[in-house]
């Protein structure tokens, strides 16, 4: 049998292109027949790499964005689900009552085993100093043990051989409060007046739900009354004040017109001295019916403490809930998030003048963005003449798209702040100062700054969308004889329309998760005085508001309880997410709806 001689790659004039004798053959274009008779070609040819490069880096960057929002969905939603109350006995002797809020693992230290020698802790690891095993890791658990009155500390870590017995008492009780954050114990007694009326752990916390009603119906009088009358009466006062101080600069403070205003100035003063006064009496009153029950606490370390029910804005028997029961407190606690004014340093209680400041903001910086950016893209696109200051108005509105935030913060402040506010509050309300009315970080201004920190996605979605209007229709709009404008107005815009809707979505959804600027030109720590409320004039544009984003970082880093502010940072950030979200998806359907009037009138 004659052997078959190896194929080599070909050669010559027959390995060029086909149609050109002799060129020289390419990787991608070499096909030559192996030993075993299969063809071999370059991977390249086929495309295969880079099929497989792009898909992957989509792979991956949805990856990446699915575990983000895996991750702040998790954590934002336990946030408030109720977890059972765990009673520690450690082998030093102390007694702790609490919730477990993380579990971590850890290697001992040679200090472990000293202080485990020391509290005689025969749970101690079993490896010892000097020995050539590796330690073994070992389970700790932070539990949030409240009673900070009682203990000047909000959690405790607890490591598993420091435990001597670890129970799960029947009425440990959680007591969410309106100051000192959280109390763990156990009902004693149901005081009235000072005096016993029911003793007991059961029988205490049903004369604690019974007695509930009747307290929240006084918390919302007295709500009512140290905000909706007090301010009525301030408010009178501080305009009678302010005309007062009027007639002074206008007439001088020897005129007959001054000493009029001043009877009347006094007048008013008094009558709102004496409702203020009455006032004050109901709201005492208030306080003094709610003052008499008091709850009786015993803790896991045996000391007692007396509560003032009034002050209690939620309490249950942790480890007996049922699946309902559970379920009701994790609502009732979303329900207090979403539509109650925060407490504790923010890390308790709801984010309700957030959400409102931060809805608020976001309309008023699109209503102030889009015609400003669609009037700009209109005159670059359709009016001016291509050249040198086009381009570079171009080149400066694609830049200006790059330059950190907190420079828009830093402008606003100037020149919206203390130029724009000052000048208005010379002439408008004179009065007023040296207290600024406008000539300080409010709404206005915080909507306005991050107008401009958005106009270069506006404009340049803009200019996209008046670009890809075939000109077809532009130029049959001519033939019929309409002008420029009616072309623009009736022709051009209309189908633009979605690509613009597009430009303000980009606009909202970077605008609302801004930060940097805020922190300058209005948003603050705490404002329970929205700027929309029942009060003439009901729109205050000039106060300042709370944001979402800025309540994030607040909670993050400024908090004095981390511990308990984590959870909510997670909890906060999913809120903005959907309310980002929310607006998004509304602009979305609006463009949605234009690009279906106007996909099948193009020709």
């Amino acid at each position: 049998m004659s052997r078959v001689a190896e194929p080599t790659p070909p050669t010559g004039p027959a390995s060029g292109i086909p149609g050109v004798p002799g060129a020289p053959a390419t990787p991608a274009q070499s096909i030559y027949r192996t030993s075993r008779g299969r063809a071999k070609t370059s991977l390249f040819a086929h495309g295969e790499p880079m099929v497989w490069l792009t898909g992957g880096a989509l792979a991956l960057a949805i990856f990446m964005i699915l575990g983000l929002l895996s991750l702040i969905f998790v954590q934002g939603m336990k946030t408030f689900w109720p977890a059972p109350v765990v009673q520690v006995r450690t082998h030093a002797g102390a007694t702790m009552m609490g919730e477990v809020t993380r579990v971590d693992h850890f290697v001992p230290t040679a200090q472990n085993y000293i202080d485990g020698a020391k509290t005689g802790n025969a749970a101690a690891p079993a490896t010892q100093p000097g020995s050539t095993e590796a330690p073994a890791p070992v389970r700790r658990r932070l539990i949030r043990t409240g009673n900070f009155e009682l203990t000047n500390t909000h959690y405790t870590w607890v490591s598993d051989f420091e435990i001597a017995e670890e129970t799960l008492p029947a009425w440990a009780m959680v007591v969410e409060r309106t100051t000192w954050g959280r109390f763990y114990g156990v009902p004693e007694a149901f005081l009235v007046d000072g005096k016993v009326e029911t003793t007991g752990a059961e029988e205490t916390w049903k004369r604690m739900k019974g007695v509930r009603a009747e307290l929240e119906a006084r918390l919302d009088a007295r709500h009512v009354l140290e905000t909706d009358e007090i301010g009525r009466v301030n408010g009178a006062i501080e305009a009678a004040r302010l005309a007062l101080h009027g007639v002074e600069l206008r007439e001088g403070a020897s005129s007959p017109a001054y000493a009029a205003e001043k009877t009347h100035f006094d007048d008013i003063k008094k009558r709102s001295n004496d409702e203020f006064a009455a006032i004050t009496v109901r709201i005492n009153d208030l306080n003094r019916d709610n003052d008499r029950y008091k709850v009786v606490m015993r803790t896991a370390a045996g000391q007692e403490a007396r509560l003032v029910a009034a002050e209690i804005v939620r309490a249950y028997p942790a480890n007996q809930l049922s699946f309902l029961q559970k379920v009701g407190v994790y609502l009732s606690r979303w329900w207090e998030f979403l539509w109650d004014e925060p407490r504790e340093a923010n890390s308790e209680g709801g984010v309700f003048p957030a959400i409102f400041g931060t809805i608020v903001m976001t309309l008023l910086m699109s209503v102030a963005v889009v015609p400003l950016g669609v009037l700009a893209a209109l005159y670059l696109r359709e009016y001016a003449r291509a050249g040198l200051i086009v381009s570079m108005v171009r080149i400066a509105v694609n830049n200006l798209a790059g330059v950190p935030s907190i420079v828009f913060g830093v402008f606003g402040l100037g020149f919206f702040c203390y130029i724009i506010g000052a000048g208005i509050d010379q002439v408008l309300f004179e009065t007023s100062l040296p207290n600024p009315t406008f000539g300080k970080g409010g709404l206005l201004w915080a909507s306005f700054t991050l107008a401009l920190l958005t106009l270069p996605v506006v404009i340049v979605a803009t200019e996209e969308a008046l670009a890809a209007v075939p000109g077809s229709m532009r130029e049959g709009s001519y033939a019929c004889g309409a002008s420029k404008w009616q072309t623009i107005h009736r022709i051009v815009l209309p189908r633009a329309l979605p690509g613009i809707m597009t430009g303000m979505i980009l606009a909202m959804a970077r605008g609302a998760g801004e930060v940097a600027p805020l922190m300058l030109v209005g948003a603050v720590k705490l404002a329970p005085e929205l700027p929309i409320d029942a009060t003439g004039p009901f729109i205050h544009p000039q106060r300042s508001f709370m944001h979402l984003g800025f309540h994030i970082f607040d909670l993050a880093f400024q908090s004095p309880n981390s511990e308990a502010a984590k959870p909510m940072v997670f909890t906060t950030t999913l809120l903005l997410i959907a309310l980002v979200a929310a607006l998004n998806i509304t602009a979305i359907w609006i463009r949605t709806r234009l690009r279906r009037k106007f996909v099948n009138n193009q020709f």
